[in-house]
């Protein structure tokens, strides 16, 4: 399992990934679940990847080779829009569908996969998709900033009574990470280290890219103040006079 965020604020781009991937309780491995195409001055673009290990890394393989072919056919860094380039993550997903989906149900293994596009193409609007198993996708909005994929239900609750479009960057970030910990702490299938890209918006290049370990005195920090600031504000509700 795993889980994945992108905040879309006024200010920019969050994105935050953790990195474990497991087939049972004895086989837990580390794998990137960030990858980035970052061309300064003209594009970022930011992919997160949940569910099937062998789906994600196929979608984002034919993803890369059309990058790197330099052949001329449409990729990522040649898409006009970020719409584009979510149509094309799409289009990927279900040529693996073609490719392995059949036989995947005939061993009984599930198609499962979902990604987090964000990113920015000059001249145009920075924005956030998520797309689905099928490649369709739905986009971020002002109203509803964030979207999530993976094992969300622990780290939502924190996004739903805080993060809004107006929270500053810096904010989102620590927002982000709260609910990573909240998950951290709720789910042995999600676990450290985490990636983070930070993007501001019209910036074309991130402001932040970054690896957290368990040795990360800034994130061991709010996660303990966090959890203190948790226990006072329950301690300082009134108790109930119910009696």
């Amino acid at each position: 399992m795993t889980y994945c965020l992108g905040l879309l604020l006024e200010d920019g781009l969050v994105m935050i990934a953790d990195t474990r991937t497991n087939a049972g309780v004895d086989n837990i491995s580390t794998f990137r679940k960030m990858h980035i195409w970052e061309r300064p001055g003209d594009r970022v673009m930011v992919l997160l990847t949940a569910g099937n290990l062998a789906i994600t890394q196929s979608v984002v393989a034919l993803l890369s080779e059309a990058v790197d072919a330099g052949d001329g056919r449409e990729s990522l860094v040649t898409a006009p829009s970020m719409f584009r380039c979510a149509e094309l993550v799409g289009e990927a997903v279900r040529a693996v569908w073609n490719r392995d989906g059949p036989a995947m149900e005939q061993h009984a293994g599930g198609f499962n996969a979902s990604f987090l596009l964000g990113g920015q193409i000059a001249g145009r609007r920075c924005r956030l998709f998520e797309v689905y198993q099928a490649g369709n996708f739905i986009e971020a909005t002002a109203d509803t900033p964030y979207l999530q994929i993976g094992e969300h239900k622990y780290g939502k609750p924190i996004l739903d009574r805080a993060a809004r479009f107006e929270t500053p960057l810096i904010d989102g970030l620590k927002l982000g990470l709260v609910s990573m910990d909240s998950t951290l702490r709720s789910n042995l299938s999600v676990g450290l280290p985490i990636d983070i890209a930070l993007y501001r918006r019209d910036a074309l290049q991130l402001a932040l890219r970054k690896r957290v370990g368990e040795d990360d005195a800034y994130f061991s920090g709010l996660r303990q103040r966090w959890s203190d600031a948790l226990r006072q504000a329950y301690q300082a509700i009134p108790n109930p006079d119910w009696s």
